[in-house]
């Protein structure tokens, strides 16, 4: 149930991204749920690998690589899915790859608050 959730999330992370950034398209929320699976899929098999392999360089760049990393994977999505799902260009990608993971942590807090009461 919780994965299912998370999926959900993750699908209005899209929509709500693709709302308010210029260039970053989603058709409708099945298409941003549909999204929100691929770009899931592509980060935990080729983006794993690339964050892995690219690991100095992100430790170099205390770690803004992953977003280029994020944003490639985001372009990937956009080829698979296009016209449901589109990213223009490559500076939409990378700030779409940075509001998506703050949209995402936000509504993932909100679902699921920590329960530390120290």
């Amino acid at each position: 149930m919780r994965l299912l959730l998370n999926w959900f999330l993750s699908a209005l992370a899209v929509w709500i991204v693709a709302h308010v950034l210029p260039g970053f398209h989603v058709s409708g929320f099945g298409a941003a749920l549909i999204a929100a699976l691929v770009i899931g899929f592509i980060n935990a098999t080729i983006g794993l690998l690339l964050k892995i392999l690219t690991f100095p360089l992100t430790l170099l760049t205390l770690g803004v690589f992953w977003f280029v990393i994020n944003a490639l994977m985001l372009k990937l999505a956009s080829a698979l899915l296009s016209p449901g799902f589109s990213v223009r260009s490559f500076g939409a990608a990378f700030v779409g790859a940075i509001l998506l993971s703050l949209v995402n942590m936000m509504l993932k807090w909100l679902v699921h608050p920590s329960h530390d009461h120290n």
